[in-house]
């Protein structure tokens, strides 16, 4: 049960006590709330007493009457605002005019109670005024873990731009300062070394702009019954190159055709991020097995290398966007840090499953579960 405090500011006595006694019994139950809301119940008998409560106590709602002596209602209402307190007003008075309902909404007030009232008429007007501060409340709690997770994202993002720029800046000074002499030939090593890390960051760039399109939504999606087989087939022969510059064998354990429904551009992700950390994971002369097969109703997609593996800690970080297992033997394995996390999004996406099992300086097996049927039609 969450309890609201409520700060009851008026002159007489008799309407302070008789909304004290009709809130301490009341309790309400909201929407998207698992628990239920209860009122703490504070008096002021004026204005001055009002502001002082406000200043001392988080009040969340405040019940005001629009006369009060020395300092009004709308003076109470006006320092409010000026103070920017996070409080839900509701104005009660027997002077109610059109001129008194502007200027109160003017300064904030969230609505009206006119007396004499009825409990019904107090419980009802206080408990839309409670749906309005929690949701209030809500919305800025969500926004400013937007504005937390935005600034985050940038951040890392900003650090991982960061190294890759510095490098290639100084290769280019190098070259601007003639350091290896006037023959070009004599910059290949460094003009390699900058195309690598030009090439690490279109990479970032690349799986960023894939993220996006997929934690948006706005990534079209086009589900139809396909061949799993040809796609793996295809992204071992365009990683093959890679493979063969350190001596990796990857072989491919599949029957002729396996089926399912799904995104062809998106299985294509997943089996071109799993089989690339093979292969970039691995050691020289390794092997890497890619291995589909339908179990239960899934199609089963298993890539495993004879790679560094990782130990438990590192295996419990790695779907997480931006993380790279940094280490000794990875320091020079370039990569976004987004691969994972993209594959297990998609994954989601099908209701499906990843998970990895590793052993260090062993090697690593990665495993995407999919269900063969989607809800969505199918595009034959």
């Amino acid at each position: 049960m969450q309890a609201l405090k409520v700060l009851v500011a008026d002159d007489e006595i008799g309407m302070r006590k008789g909304v004290q006694k009709v809130l301490k019994k009341a309790h309400f139950k909201l929407e998207k709330l698992d628990h239920e809301i209860r009122f703490e119940i504070l008096e002021a008998e004026d204005g001055r007493q009002t502001i002082e409560l406000l200043q001392k106590e988080p009040i969340d709602l405040l019940l005001l009457d629009y006369k009060m002596p020395e300092v009004s209602g709308l003076e109470v209402l006006e320092w409010i605002k000026k103070e920017k307190r996070d409080v839900t007003t509701i104005m009660i008075t027997a002077y109610a005019s059109l001129d008194v309902a502007v200027s109160a909404t003017k300064n904030g007030a969230f609505d009206f109670l006119a007396k004499p009232f009825t409990p019904e008429e107090l419980r009802t007007v206080v408990e839309k005024a409670t749906r309005n501060l929690i949701a209030q409340r809500e919305a800025k709690r969500l926004a400013e873990e937007k504005r937390k997770i935005r600034f985050q994202f940038l951040s890392v993002l900003a650090h991982e731009l960061k190294a890759p720029i510095a490098a290639v800046e100084s290769y280019l000074r190098l070259m601007q300062g003639r350091a290896a002499g006037e023959e070009l030939k004599n910059y290949d090593h460094i003009i390699s070394r900058s195309l690598i890390r030009l090439e690490g960051m279109r990479k970032l760039i690349f799986d960023l702009l894939d993220l996006t399109r997929i934690e948006s939504g706005e990534k079209k999606r086009e589900l139809r019954t396909i061949d799993l087989v040809p796609i793996a087939k295809n992204s071992i022969e365009t990683l093959s190159v890679l493979a063969s510059e350190r001596d990796i064998e990857i072989t491919l354990k599949a029957p002729e055709s396996l089926k399912l429904t799904a995104d062809h551009s998106e299985l294509e992700i997943i089996l071109n991020n799993l089989i690339s950390n093979a292969i970039k994971y691995n050691k020289d002369h390794g092997k890497v097995e890619v291995i589909l097969k339908e179990s239960d109703s899934q199609v089963i997609i298993q890539v495993s290398d004879t790679g560094i593996g990782m130990t438990p800690e590192e295996q419990s970080r790695l779907f997480q966007e931006f993380v790279r297992i940094k280490n000794e033997q990875t320091r020079n394995v370039l990569g976004s840090g987004l691969g994972l996390s993209i594959v297990k999004k998609i994954a989601q996406l099908y209701n499906g499953t990843v998970s990895v099992k590793s052993e260090k300086n062993v090697g690593s097996t990665f495993t995407v579960a999919l269900p063969i049927q989607q809800e969505q039609q199918v595009k034959e």
